[in-house]
């Protein structure tokens, strides 16, 4: 199998050391968000998406969206020096994004859709709280998570997620603590 450098890059930068009693683990990631217009449509909006997530401690740190293709009513916007993070109580949600075919990494944005431009906010890899943004009516894109966000989110479940143990409910005789079973006359 050959990798292109980018790949590679991608790959060892996504690898972050966390021992199990580590509530927090941070991975440095860059989005690369994507704008579309249709051309032939005078009064079109723009659609928003999230093109693709990098990961690796080599992507710079930027302020502002960096323009980096305009072609055909098509523009990607480069969005460096964001992080990942993982939080100990995520368990359960990163497991089911996991199980997910692909899994996903949700950007959240401060803008809306059709807007000429939206700024990432943040980065999260929890369906939960992606479902809670896109609740209070923010603009929350899906990108397919890299390999190496995945393999490190999967270590980081195996690590610090343990499911609830199921019990099964001690079944209450209602009938038996009614009042009226106790008092047949208090139903007059």
């Amino acid at each position: 199998m050959t990798t292109t450098p980018a790949a590679a890059d991608d790959h060892a930068g996504a690898r972050a050391a966390f021992t199990e009693s580590a509530r927090e683990v941070t991975v440095p990631v860059a989005v690369i968000l994507q704008r579309e217009t249709a051309a032939a449509e005078k009064w079109a909006h723009a659609q928003w998406s999230a093109f693709a997530v990098v990961a690796g401690a080599h992507l710079e740190h930027g302020d502002a969206p960096v323009l980096i293709h305009d072609e055909g009513g098509i523009r990607r916007y480069f969005c460096g020096g964001m992080s990942l993070r993982l939080y100990k109580d995520g368990g359960e949600s990163y497991w089911h994004n996991l199980l997910s075919e692909p899994p996903r990494l949700f950007v959240v944005c401060d803008g809306e859709q059709g807007d000429e431009h939206v700024v990432p906010a943040f980065i999260t890899a929890d369906q939960d709280e992606a479902s809670g943004c896109m609740e209070s009516e923010r603009l929350v894109l899906s990108a397919p998570m890299p390999p190496s966000i995945c393999d490190l989110l999967e270590r980081y479940v195996i690590s610090h997620y343990r499911p609830m143990q199921k019990r099964k409910r001690k079944r209450r005789e209602w009938a038996e603590e009614s009042v009226y079973a106790k008092n047949p006359g208090a139903a007059e």
